[in-house]
């Protein structure tokens, strides 16, 4: 007997990933839409959610209640901002609910908030939700185990669009900590994240990264490995933001059958 579709709510519905996702639900089979929301006071509250991502009427009005629309839902997908991921995981905690977080820049602390919910609810979190830059970071750990740390340097260069807040990328993070386990190191004391000014030689074993923003780019992101005379370089391109929507909806639907924990998109995908 098929199961009933997913009842996914979409927090942030307004932004650029929020209407992407709204548009992704439409078209994908084995999920709908249960709920669109946005901030209080947004211009948004009342409109219909799919007129609002270009996706035609879909019958679901914005609103800025996440208490009633997660207690009636089975999941919830969100890239919107660390501190209102926060507050959206122990709501789905406490509805006992599948939270799929693809938002970035969050602390170490905001990380521990996640994995305390997470004995609830049914997280999985992610930089990026592409089946090919999670590919990416499994051939990265591959390549920085192989190659010697002694002779080979790793720099991971991204670029994206003018408008984005955090740096380095969440993307780039992933990236970065996939070659930390390569080479069994801890990527927060290894990394080099400015260089300005008369910096002296690269120091060896480190993993440095180079951030880029302008235009529209979706995102683009390479992993460097440079040793002497000979240079590798793993990377992958964004073209379009429906690719994250895509795994994100993929992930809610893999977590629905899991056991409370935090997952990542490696889980969702067998590559842990």
């Amino acid at each position: 007997m098929t199961a009933p579709d997913m009842k996914l709510v979409v927090v942030g519905a307004a932004g650029r990933m929020g209407q992407t996702l709204i548009r992704v639900i439409q078209e994908t089979d084995g999920v709908m839409l249960h709920a669109a929301i946005e901030r209080e006071g947004s211009a948004f509250i009342g409109k219909d959610a799919g007129e609002l991502a270009g996706a035609g009427t879909m019958g679901v009005a914005v609103t800025s209640d996440p208490l009633e629309a997660f207690l009636h839902a089975e999941g919830v997908l969100d890239f919107t901002a660390p501190a209102a991921s926060i507050g959206f995981a122990g709501l789905a905690a406490q509805a006992r609910i599948v939270h799929v977080i693809g938002t970035t820049g969050c602390s170490t602390e905001d990380e521990a908030k996640f994995e305390a919910a997470a004995r609830h609810a049914r997280i999985v979190k992610s930089g990026n939700m592409s089946l090919g830059v999670n590919l990416l970071s499994v051939l990265t750990q591959q390549a920085a185990k192989s190659l010697p740390s002694k002779g080979w340097d790793i720099e991971i260069v991204e670029m994206h669009h003018k408008h984005k807040v955090d740096a380095p990328s969440g993307t780039a993070l992933l990236l970065g900590e996939a070659a930390a386990r390569g080479r069994d190191v801890d990527l927060a004391s290894r990394s080099v994240r400015v260089r300005d000014g008369h910096t002296g030689a690269r120091e060896s074993g480190t993993i440095g990264f180079a951030t880029l923003r302008g235009g529209s780019v979706v995102g683009d992101h390479s992993v460097i490995l440079a040793g002497e005379g000979e240079l590798l370089t793993l990377s992958h391109s964004a073209r379009d933001r429906s690719i994250f929507a895509r795994g994100a909806v993929a992930a809610a639907l893999w977590a629905r059958d899991q056991k409370p924990g935090f997952y990542s998109m490696l889980d969702v995908l067998g590559l842990s």
